[in-house]
């Protein structure tokens, strides 16, 4: 079972003001904080999300082909979600809407080190 996902920063103090942001829309707040390692969620609920300077000290880097997908239960949180991604230094991906004909619908962007994420729901 998953139990959250970590995405490499350079800039742990841009990072949390990035990912706070998020968070608070989606109704969480910080789990875990550590000098370079900081987690959002809550414990014992849906999987969080983290951000982290290496352990390995080199810089961090975007994984080619990773994306972290952030579920929420409406259209309008999506939009809520994502709108608050690009206030924050996040790159657009791709504006909210449908996928595909079976109710996926998401928005696509990209944290400030370059992380792709989406926000996306169900709607059928």
């Amino acid at each position: 079972m998953l139990g959250y996902v970590t995405l490499g920063t350079n800039d742990l103090a841009r990072a949390a003001n990035f990912y706070d942001a998020i968070a608070k829309e989606m109704g969480v707040g910080r789990m875990m904080e550590f000098d370079t390692f900081i987690a959002w969620g809550k414990m014992g609920g849906a999987p969080g999300i983290a951000a982290t300077k290496p352990f390995d000290e080199q810089p961090a880097t975007v994984g080619n082909g990773t994306m972290v997908a952030l579920q929420v239960d409406s259209t309008d949180k999506v939009q809520a979600v994502y709108d608050i991604a690009l206030a924050n230094g996040g790159a657009d991906e791709g504006a909210p809407g449908p996928r595909g004909d079976d109710g996926f619908y998401a928005g696509y962007f990209r944290d400030p080190d370059g992380n792709k994420l989406n926000v996306f729901t169900m709607t059928s």
